[in-house]
C-alpha cells in the first residue's frame, strides 16, 4: 500500500485564509457559593447558636433531672420576683428611651444649628464618648452624687450637717439617669449624621417666610430626623434592656431587672434552670422588639 500525503493548498489570490479553529474553552471550575458560606456559618453557629441552644435546653432541664418539662418556665413565671424584674425593667427602659430621644435631640440640635466656638470639638467627642464602658459613666456619677461623693462632701463642709442629702443614686431615679447619661450619644451620632445631610436652603426659605424657630424645627428639621430617631431609639430600647453594669454599679439594691435577675439566679443562688428560663425571656423581648423595628422602619421607608 502506498501512502498519500496530504498537502495544504494555500488559497487562492484574493481569496480570504480560513480561520482557524480555536481549541474549545476549557470548563471552568468554580466553587459553589455555598461551600465559602461553610465557614462563617460554623463559625457563627459554634460561637453564638451552641451557646443559646444549651441556654434554651437547660431552661426545659429541671434540676432533679426529669427529663424536659416546663415546670422551670411555670416556677419562674408564678414567682413575684419574677414580675417585679419584668416591670422594672421595661419601665426603665422605656423611660430611659424616651429621656434619651428628647435630651439627644436637643443637643443634636444645638450642635448642628447653633454655631458655637468648641463645636466641633464637642461632635467629636460624642464619637469618643461612644467608646466608654458603662460602668465608667456610673463611677463618675458615684464620685459627684454618691454617699461619699463630692456634693455630698461639700454639703456637709458647708452645713455642718452628718450626711448630705444626694442619695438617689441608689434608687430606681438614680439608674434612670445613669442610663440616659450612658446611651444619650447613641442617639446624637445618627441625628448629627442625617443633619449633616440637610439642606440648608430649606431652612433659608422657611425663614424667609416668616416661620419661627420652633416651627421650623416641627415641619423641616423634625421630619427628617426621624428615621434617625427611629434608629437611635431602638438601639437604645435594646440595649437598656439588657444593661447589666450600670445596674450593678450604682448599688441599688432594690433595683432588680431581668439581667441582674439572671446573675442572681445563676451566680448567688445557683438555680441554673431558673437563670435560662429568665435568659430565655429576655432575649425574646430583644429579638421581638428588634423585628418590630424592622417592620415599622421598612413600611416608614427608612
Amino acid at each position: 500500500m502506498t501512502a498519500t500525503a496530504t498537502t495544504a493548498v494555500p488559497p487562492a489570490s484574493g481569496e480570504p485564509a480560513p480561520a482557524a479553529t480555536a481549541p474549545g474553552p476549557a470548563r471552568s471550575r468554580t466553587v459553589p457559593a455555598w461551600v465559602w458560606a461553610l465557614p462563617p456559618v460554623a463559625v457563627l453557629a459554634l460561637a453564638f447558636l451552641y451557646p443559646l441552644a444549651l441556654v434554651g435546653r437547660q431552661s426545659v432541664t429541671p434540676d432533679d433531672g426529669g427529663g424536659i418539662s416546663l415546670e422551670p418556665y411555670a416556677d419562674v413565671f408564678a414567682s413575684e420576683v419574677f414580675r417585679d424584674a419584668l416591670t422594672t425593667t421595661v419601665w426603665l427602659a422605656v423611660g430611659s428611651t424616651v429621656g434619651c430621644l428628647v435630651l439627644g435631640f436637643v443637643l443634636a440640635l444645638v450642635i448642628a444649628f447653633v454655631p458655637f466656638p468648641g463645636g466641633k470639638a464637642v461632635a467629636r467627642f460624642v464619637d469618643v464618648f461612644l467608646s466608654f464602658p458603662s460602668f465608667l459613666i456610673t463611677l463618675a456619677l458615684l464620685f459627684v452624687y454618691g454617699s461619699v461623693g463630692m456634693a455630698n462632701g461639700l454639703w456637709t463642709d458647708v452645713t455642718g450637717a452628718a450626711d448630705g442629702p444626694f442619695h438617689f443614686l441608689t434608687t430606681p431615679w438614680g439608674v434612670l439617669l445613669a442610663e440616659i447619661t450612658y446611651f444619650t450619644p447613641f442617639v446624637m451620632r445618627p441625628l448629627l449624621a442625617a443633619f449633616s445631610q440637610l439642606d440648608t436652603g430649606q431652612l433659608e426659605v422657611a425663614s424667609s417666610l416668616g416661620a419661627g424657630p420652633v416651627r421650623i424645627i416641627r415641619q423641616v428639621i423634625l421630619p427628617e430626623a426621624l428615621p434617625a430617631l427611629a434608629a437611635g431609639g431602638s438601639l437604645v430600647l435594646v440595649m437598656c434592656l439588657n444593661e447589666f453594669g450600670i445596674v450593678l454599679f450604682t448599688g441599688a439594691k432594690d433595683v432588680t431587672t431581668l439581667p441582674m435577675l439572671v446573675y442572681s439566679k445563676a451566680i448567688l443562688e445557683s438555680d441554673y434552670p431558673a437563670a435560662c428560663v429568665v435568659a430565655v425571656v429576655n432575649i425574646a423581648i430583644s429579638v421581638g422588639l428588634y423585628g418590630l423595628y424592622r417592620v415599622v422602619s421598612r413600611r416608614a421607608g427608612a
